[in-house]
Formats: C-alpha cells, structure tokens, sequence
C-alpha cells in the first residue's frame, strides 16, 4: 500500500514530468473510478503536484482566463500516476488528463484495485494530524501532548496506524520502525511514548540552549520512535530517486532491497486487532492476540537461482506418495473396469484390458444358466 514516500514521489514524478508541458481540454473519467466527474476545461493550463502524509493534492492552473480546480487524491493499495501516450493508455486508467500536443500524451491516474479515489477541492481530509515528512515538528508534539488519548491505550503496532497522529505511516513503515527500535510490536502504545516524553524534558533540563544543528545530530546518533517516524520514510526518497517512478524497471527490487523486517525471511509475523498483518522480530508484547500462533517467514537466500530448484522437486515428491498412497483403491477400480476394457488417460491399466477378452460374455451367462438349473432341480425334489 502506498505510504507518505509514494505519494511525496508520484507529487515529484509529476512535478518534474509534467513541469513544462501543457494540457488541454477536459478530464477524462472511466465509468468506474471511485470519484466524481471533474468539471474543468481550459485550451492550455499546467499540472502541480503537492503531497501531505497520504494524500496528493493535483492543482490544474489556467494559462489564461478562468479559476484553477484542485483534486486530492487518497491512492488506496495500488494508485498511481503515469505520463504516457494518448494511443497507448495503461489498463485501469480511472482519470485522464490529455496534452495539447500533437500526437497527445495523458498523464493518467492508475488504480488496478480500485481502492483509491479522488474528491474536489483543495482540503486535506479532516481529521487527519500533522504530516510526519513535511511537519515533523507538529507532528512530534501532536503525540507528545495527546498521550491521554485512547489511541495509546492500544499497542504500539496500532497506534502507529492512526492517522489523526501518524499522518503518512503504513504497514511496511511501522515494522520498519519497530524493528529498528527493537520495540515489540504488542507493546502498549502509551509506555513507549511516555518514555519519550521523560527523556525529551530531561534532555532539555540538561541542554536548554541546545542549537538545531546539535538538535539534529542527536537525533541522527540515538533517533528515538517519532524521530524514525521522519528519518525512515525519508531513506526511502533518499535511497533511490526514481525508486517508484512508473517508467523504473527495477523500482521493486530497490525498495525490496532496502526492507530489513517487512515480509524479510527469518522475521515473525501477527495478525493485528485490525486484521493487518506486522512482522517483527523476537518477542511480540504483552498485547498480542491470544491463540493465534506466530508464522515466521522461511529464511531463503536472496537472489540464488538455486534456491528455486527444491521447491520444483519437494512439489514433485509431493505428488508421487499421493499416486502411491492409494493402491487398493486402484486395484479395486482397475478389477471393476476390466470388463469394459481400458479407461482412457490411465496407460498403466492397458494389462487389465487385454486381460479382458479371456472371460467371453457367453460362457459366463452359459455358466448362470447351469446354476440356476441345478437350483430349480434341488428346489423341485421335495415337492415329490
């Protein structure tokens, strides 16, 4: 699922692609996007992009008369954005918005799943907290000032999902976190933070005139959770430009590269009170769910062509006890079908239908014939 670095990178990609071009005319909807019709028009208006946590906000600004209309998108599990040819539309384009050159190009939202959408109008959705990439300061404080909230009564792995305090972090960002931290996920949320919370006011009671840049080397030396909460989601911009620009081959294997816990073999993973899965590592908390056992994912080397050839051969194996483990019932089946000679597909059956033609089907009714004379003859004596 997309996370704030997607969205800070699709608002980048979009920003540096479409910078210089202009569009033209009106936008095109499919009859099944998940949003309304987009009641714009203009001969020629440029596209910017601007993300906050996870949501992107699209403005379209006129290059001539007439007011600019603004979009916020919210991406859902697999949104994106892509400038392609007009010709040459990707599947699942929801929104077009079309070039005024000539051959024209559209710079489309993608959404295979369908779980993203888009509304009118330039608000953030409310309800929504400070943005961890783009606020860390209000972020930082907004937790810090609301550990009362039941939020925290959850666990950390939770909390860590609310949006109304962790604006921008998902599923692949929290394990990320915690793991670093070595935090169990099923820690409750509130004995994490109001940990941070001393060490903050004995830090400033030590250093009260501490400057910015000595501010910030500490937090590079001993980062706690809502420093990671920034630093994490900014190695992933970092880590490779184009990491998640549509047109990167190989964008995938560098963000898979990059993962240390999520879906990594060797680490442990729970189901969440919200059905969300978290990897970790070690002991899950004192929180976890009860009866449900923790799966571990199977260690396998990375990148090793080799690794690939047992599963090819244990699936094999598999098979052939399944065919084995049901002689007699076979037997049974082949003695029932050899008087109609060979079922079609089972080769192994062939000396059970040549078998066959030895047991004619005249001196078997022959045979009868004679039994049942003799019983009516035994039957008929004592009548006498």
């Amino acid at each position: 699922m997309p996370e704030c670095p997607e969205l800070h990178l699709a608002g980048r990609y979009i920003n540096e692609t479409c910078g210089g071009v202009v569009f033209s005319g009106g936008v095109e909807r499919s009859a099944v996007g998940r949003g309304p019709e987009v009641p714009f028009s203009s001969e020629a208006y440029r596209i910017s992009a601007a993300s906050r946590g996870k949501e992107l906000r699209l403005t379209l600004a006129p290059l001539g008369p007439g007011a600019p209309q603004d979009l916020v998108f919210r991406f859902g599990m697999s949104g994106s954005f892509r400038l392609c040819p007009a010709a040459q539309l990707p599947r699942h384009a929801h929104l077009r918005f079309l070039t005024g050159e000539s051959p024209p190009r559209a710079l489309c939202f993608v959404d295979a799943r369908r779980f993203g959408s888009w509304r009118l109008g330039d608000a953030w959705q409310l309800g929504r907290g400070p943005c961890v990439l783009s606020e860390y300061q209000a972020f930082r404080e907004n937790v810090l000032k609301n550990l009362d909230d039941k939020a925290f009564d959850k666990p950390i792995c939770e909390a860590l999902l609310n949006q109304k305090f962790f604006n921008g972090i998902g599923n692949y960002l929290r394990a990320e976190i915690l793991y670093r931290l070595k935090i169990p996920p099923f820690e409750k949320a509130r004995t994490v933070l109001e940990a941070l919370k001393d060490q903050e006011q004995a830090r400033r009671k030590k250093n009260p005139s501490l400057t910015l840049s000595k501010k910030l080397k500490l937090m590079q030396e001993n980062p706690d959770l809502l420093e990671l909460c920034h630093t994490v989601p900014m190695e992933v911009i970092a880590a490779e430009k184009n990491l998640f620009d549509p047109d990167h081959s190989d964008n995938y294997a560098a963000f898979k590269n990059w993962l240390r816990c999520y879906l990594v073999p060797g680490m442990s993973s729970l189901r969440d009170r919200n059905g969300r899965t978290i990897w970790f590592q070690g002991e899950p908390g004192p929180m976890a769910p009860k009866g449900q056992p923790s799966r571990k994912k199977r260690a396998q080397p990375k990148a090793d062509p080799e690794a690939l050839t047992p599963k090819v051969t244990t699936r094999a194996s598999k098979r052939r006890p399944r065919a084995a483990a049901k002689p007699p019932k076979l037997a049974k089946e082949e003695e029932e079908a050899a008087g109609d000679g060979p079922r079609k597909g089972r080769p192994h059956r062939r000396k059970k239908a040549t078998a066959a033609p030895a047991l004619p089907e005249p001196p078997v009714k022959a045979k009868r014939s004679r039994r049942m004379t003799a019983r009516r003859g035994r039957g008929a004596a004592p009548a006498v």
